[in-house]
């Protein structure tokens, strides 16, 4: 037991080590603590590594206090997802029926929020499912926006 619970752990470091770059946006408390971070809700924007002119802003909250100041605390299953076409765009010519294009650990070492594409191709259309995964037990949590790929501009 021990040693399957040492890979469930290892393959989550190394999933929180893919980690698309997102720029923060900004954040809001949500409540106020007397001593270290506050609770509070942040926006990230990142856009999809291979696939220009798709933007996604992913809203998550964040948990404040001591052990939030720290890094030691489990933040929420609390998020959503927008994505958008902001330009013009090509599909690779591969393109996976399924991706993870983003990944940001949630707490330090078990739970983390996970962004997967998935291209439905009889709707010509972009899927981004955001779930919440959590090593032991799972996390029913997720949010989903999609884009339709389509022409841009005249």
């Amino acid at each position: 037991m021990k040693i399957s619970l040492k890979k469930y752990a290892l393959a989550g470091l190394l999933l929180g080590s893919a980690v698309v770059n997102a720029d923060e946006v900004g954040c809001v408390t949500t409540s106020w603590k007397l001593v270290g971070a506050n609770h509070k809700v942040c926006v990230d924007a990142f856009q999809d590594p291979k696939i220009n002119n798709v933007i996604c802003h992913i809203s998550q909250a964040r948990t404040g206090g001591i052990s939030g100041t720290l890094g030691l605390a489990e933040d929420p299953s609390q998020f959503s997802l927008a994505c958008r076409q902001v330009g013009p765009i090509s599909l690779p010519d591969k393109l996976p029926a399924e991706e993870t294009v983003f990944s940001e650990n949630t707490s330090l070492l078990f739970k983390s929020t996970n962004i997967t594409r998935l291209w439905d191709a009889k709707h010509n259309t972009l899927v981004y499912l955001a779930i919440s995964r959590k090593v032991i037990d799972g996390a029913p949590a997720n949010s989903v926006s999609t884009v339709p790929v389509m022409p841009w501009g005249r």
